[in-house]
């Protein structure tokens, strides 16, 4: 998609949905840690003194997940004014990959470089022994603060804790026991042993009699739809299935193909169109949402407001809500799904005329 038609979806899309005047977030003091934080209304930048130049990397972008955040970015880029480039690696697997795009972005004279990381300990410790001056932010998934000057994100413990309080509300202490398995997606990923023990912490207070943990794999439908075979060629008496958007929505089909008498519920961590979809029909049950696109938008405006030498916040993500068909709704979409029709882009350029502070 050109950024032309780009802007005439953007400007279709504010005409139904309309702007925010301000994007609530949790501002968490002291930075770089989940425990502690109050909550924000933040008034987006709508100017800028220059056309600063953003690098931005994510892990893949093989689902819409990552696809959401990139329409937030690209739709705050467009709006400011700056440009923007955008790589993908093409998967958790591909470190060798990624760093070679954050020296690309380096090459190309990045003002700040947003980087949603392939791995959090072999990143972090390339970041340790590597000589770089450009100022660095962390996107959705987490790395070292000695190497970030501020990050936007969400706890994931908080997203696996929401699954299993959810659960554990259906299935309190004392009732009929239920069975659980949970897929915890890229091995590597350091954020999906924090969902898993957030799962685990949670269902402390549930009726869970067993916990099954299915095999790792990259968020590749093929990988998710093999390890979802895989276990249910083992297990035939599962109550719930937890794991991932791509995990989850194989899950609908592969199950609806099996007809087994008595289907386990499936669980989705974090949200996605096919989730949305699938919530509407009531093939999921819950899901998470840390909203993508809310998170793709103060990242741009974090990082320019750095740049700009404006006060910014260090650390500071949406907050996470807790779907199901009944809570679903358009503001919960307008900041967490790309429009329909909206494919990735890679390259934005400022606009001709760049409004002043």
């Amino acid at each position: 998609m050109g950024i032309a038609r780009y802007l005439a979806l953007s400007v279709s899309l504010t005409l139904l949905t309309g702007t925010c005047a301000a994007w609530t977030v949790q501002s968490r003091q002291p930075p770089f840690q989940f425990t502690q934080w109050e909550e924000k209304n933040i008034i987006p930048l709508d100017s800028v003194s220059k056309p600063w130049r953003l690098c931005t990397l994510y892990p893949h972008i093989k689902d819409s997940y990552w696809l959401s955040v990139n329409y937030g970015m690209v739709d705050q880029a467009a709006k400011l004014g700056i440009r923007l480039r955008v790589a993908e690696a093409g998967g958790y697997h591909r470190l060798e990959r990624q760093w070679k795009q954050l020296e690309e972005c380096i090459e190309w004279r990045a003002d700040a470089i947003l980087l949603g990381t392939v791995a959090y300990d072999e990143i972090t410790n390339r970041l340790k022994t590597t000589r770089r001056d450009t100022p660095l932010f962390g996107l959705v998934n987490d790395l070292a603060k000695e190497d970030l000057v501020a990050r936007v994100g969400v706890s994931w413990y908080q997203m696996g804790y929401g699954v299993g309080a959810f659960l554990a509300k259906k299935h309190p202490k004392g009732s009929s026991p239920v069975k659980i398995a949970w897929f915890p997606g890229p091995a590597k990923l350091e954020m999906q042993s924090k969902v898993g023990q957030g799962i685990l912490d949670a269902l402390q207070e549930s009726s869970a009699k067993e916990v099954i943990m299915a095999g790792s794999g990259d968020n590749d439908r093929n990988i998710q739809r093999a390890l979802l075979q895989e276990l249910l060629d083992k297990h035939r008496n599962l109550d719930y299935i937890s794991g991932g958007a791509v995990l989850a929505e194989v899950a609908v089909n592969e199950l609806k193909k099996r007809e087994l008498e008595k289907p386990p519920r499936i669980i989705s961590h974090y949200y996605s169109h096919g989730i949305y979809r699938a919530l509407l029909r009531d093939k999921v049950l819950m899901a998470n949402t840390d909203q993508m696109v809310l998170q793709g938008r103060l990242a741009v405006d974090q990082a320019v407001r750095y740049l700009e030498k404006l006060p910014f916040e260090r650390d500071i993500g949406p907050s996470i809500l807790s779907l199901t068909s009944e809570s679903l709704n358009q503001d919960v979409n307008r900041d967490s799904l790309s429009p329909a029709g909206f494919h990735p882009i890679y390259l934005v350029e400022p606009n001709e005329v760049v409004k002043k502070h």
